[in-house]
């Protein structure tokens, strides 16, 4: 019975990632955990599988309309490589409770996030320009300072940390939006692949057929995403995922806080 959640869950997550270009992936965990019965450890591991397979496939209709930045990318995942490392290592010596506790606020900081994105976003049509140093000098400290917080988070969360390479990518490297968009795919791929070698090997046992199901669901999602976006509105897609994030957060804060002081 579990296995039906694999189908509405993995078309969600994928439908947020494919449109949004990050915060689907957050869901992947408390989705795993407690629709799914698995250990806080595995999902955050499984979750970088199905959040990695995820980005790379839906990265490529972005790529055919020329929103993809492999270069970019690919320097930007890079350079959050020793952070992913630490991250995921971080994890592994971190309480179940502490970690969902963890989890949950993490939850209500990209709600607050993309809120805030929001609301300052003029329109979905005018989010196609951008100031920062894309046609100048490249700011290396500022890069690799955010390129280390992302993968930190991917690493210790388990989760693609979309909704905070976006911003960067836009406020850093001065991509426009829909470009910050389908890059962070790339940038999500390569940081869950390092998360995920730096934690296989650990004890973690993972349910395969959930995982492979999982993905492929998720995969579908996000090129349905990027259709969806046509005919949605991004704005109303965002607002209806932010609820999402916060009623999620508050039922894993009120089934993990209070353990953590007992």
């Amino acid at each position: 019975m579990e296995l039906l959640w694999v189908i509405p869950l993995g078309l969600v997550v994928g439908l947020a990632l494919g449109s949004l270009g990050g915060g689907g992936s957050i869901m992947t965990v408390p989705a795993l955990v407690y629709l799914l019965g698995q250990d806080p450890k595995a999902a955050t591991t499984g979750s970088l599988i199905i959040v990695g397979v995820t980005a790379l496939i839906g990265a490529i209709p972005h790529y055919r309309k020329g929103n993809v930045q492999l270069g970019r990318g690919a320097v930007f995942g890079a350079l959050g490589v020793l952070g992913s490392y630490a991250g995921a290592r971080g994890a592994a010596g971190v309480s179940s409770h502490v970690l969902l506790s963890a989890f949950a606020g993490l939850m209500v900081v990209v709600a607050v996030l993309m809120a805030r994105r929001l609301r300052r976003a003029p329109s979905a049509s005018g989010a196609g320009t951008a100031a920062g140093p894309a046609g100048g000098s490249v700011r290396w400290m500022p890069i690799l300072l955010a390129a280390s917080a992302v993968g930190l988070l991917t690493g210790f969360f388990g989760v693609g940390g979309g909704f905070a390479v976006v911003p960067a990518l836009v406020l850093v490297l001065g991509l426009p939006m829909p470009v910050a968009v389908g890059t962070s795919l790339v940038v999500i791929a390569i940081n869950s692949a390092t998360a995920l070698a730096s934690r296989l090997g650990n004890g973690v046992t993972l349910d395969w057929p959930v995982i492979a199901g999982f993905s492929a669901f998720a995969v579908a999602g996000s090129l349905l995403g990027a259709k969806v976006t046509q005919r949605v509105s991004p704005r109303h897609l965002t607002v209806a995922f932010i609820l999402m994030l916060v009623v999620v957060a508050v039922y894993m804060a009120v089934m993990n806080v209070p353990a953590l002081f007992s």
